[in-house]
């Protein structure tokens, strides 16, 4: 910690990521080097450019074209032993985030095009999720990383995938989810594999919220049954503001209060999502780079524009508002990011400091879909870490140095 704003400290907070997609997390020189092998033609040479590339492509403002840039990652993901590389480099990087549980989200129905089927792909990333966390271990460190299975929005496989997720919870499948283009595409077009997932009790998380508005993040919550809701922002379409004067104009419930001060309102749905602790898994850098956000002015969001710099990103709203908010990087290629670069971002325009993050990795892994045995373990295995941070920030403030 120094007057210099270091934020080293941050990536060794212990985290807990619950939206991060594998095929959106892969190092540039593993892009370019298998890219090589199987003759596919990427737009850059070198894995800079490469990732320089990936990071102007991604910041289109539009999810569909952010959403093109995986033509050149899936590419590189349909042989066996690239998809078990792939899932053992995640895993390493997650290991140098700081995320000690992780849940890795991927469609195994894009992984065919070379003849794999999709249970020989959903294998092929458990042994590399597997390979990652035994060589972390060796190395001294702890990792458990989870595999949550998607099916694509605009295909007609989603209850062959549900099928296949149920199956393979032996090896660490946790979860279900809808990926691809939300707008156009509800989850109600999904009901079979919804419903065939709730019966047999696998949790379900729904991007919803991101590329689609409020009807989406309904669609998620009543026709999948969604636990957790992946980015989830555009909740606040459903946020209502009225004043003290107009709830209270004989000043009799509130006397004193400012009659011009705003009260927050929440719809049908916002109160659920809220008062149910269902996950937002907020991704702040991906939800400036494809407009999913509306932008925050004076405490308010808006209905009309779209946040374009992180302080403007609802996040803290989301927080203030009372919702449980997890902070996650979605894809850490196309964003360039990291929990630890997210946390960071929120230090410096928030100033949100170690007890924020405290805070949101206790929401994370009380979101996380593993057992409530397996949350008490990381909850004790987090607290030390994070008291320590709290007290060394409470000790660098009384010293007039800022954390």
């Amino acid at each position: 910690m120094s007057t210099t704003q270091d934020f080293s400290w941050i990536q060794r907070l212990p985290k807990v990521s619950l939206h991060d997609h594998l095929d959106g997390g892969l190092q540039p020189a593993t892009v370019v080097e298998i890219a090589g092998e199987i003759g596919h033609k990427l737009p850059a040479d070198s894995a800079e450019e490469l990732a320089a590339w990936f990071a102007e492509a991604a910041d289109s403002r539009s999810l569909e074209k952010y959403l093109e840039t995986f033509e050149h990652t899936l590419a590189v993901m349909q042989r066996a032993e690239d998809l078990r590389r792939v899932a053992r480099e995640h895993v390493l990087t997650l290991a140098g985030d700081g995320v000690v549980y992780g849940e890795v989200r991927w469609a195994p129905e894009q992984h065919t095009a070379a003849g794999l089927t999709m249970e020989q792909a959903i294998e092929a990333v458990a042994d590399g999720l597997h390979d990652g966390m035994e060589f972390i271990a060796h190395n001294g460190g702890r990792v458990l990383v989870n595999q949550i299975i998607c099916a694509m929005r605009q295909n007609d496989r989603s209850l062959e995938v549900a099928q296949l997720a149920v199956k393979y919870r032996r090896i660490g499948v946790v979860g279900f989810d809808l990926a691809g283009p939300e707008d156009g595409f509800p989850a109600s077009k999904h009901r079979a594999a919804l419903d065939y997932v709730a019966e047999h009790f696998l949790p379900v998380t729904l991007h919803a919220g991101e590329a689609a508005g409020l009807e989406s993040i309904r669609s998620a919550l009543l026709d999948g049954r969604a636990l957790r809701l992946g980015h989830g922002v555009r909740i606040t379409e459903d946020f209502r503001y009225t004043t003290v004067g107009e709830i209270d104009p004989e000043g009799k419930l509130m006397p004193g209060a400012d009659p011009a001060q705003p009260i927050l309102q929440l719809g049908e749905a916002a109160s659920w999502v809220k008062d149910r602790r269902i996950t937002l898994e907020v991704c702040p850098h991906s939800n400036l780079q494809t407009d999913a956000a509306y932008a925050v002015s004076e405490g308010k969001p808006s209905t009309e524009e779209w946040a374009r710099t992180y302080e403007q990103h609802p996040v803290a709203a989301l927080r203030e508002a009372g919702f449980s908010v997890a902070i996650s990087p979605d894809n850490r290629l196309m964003s360039s990011t990291s929990i630890t670069r997210e946390f960071a971002d929120l230090a410096k325009n928030f100033g949100y400091g170690a007890a924020d993050f405290f805070e949101l990795t206790v929401n994370a892994v009380e979101g996380a879909f593993v057992s409530m045995e397996e949350k008490q373990m990381l909850l004790r295995s987090i607290q030390g870490p994070y008291t320590q941070a709290i007290e060394a920030e409470a000790q660098a403030a009384q010293g007039g140095v800022s954390a």
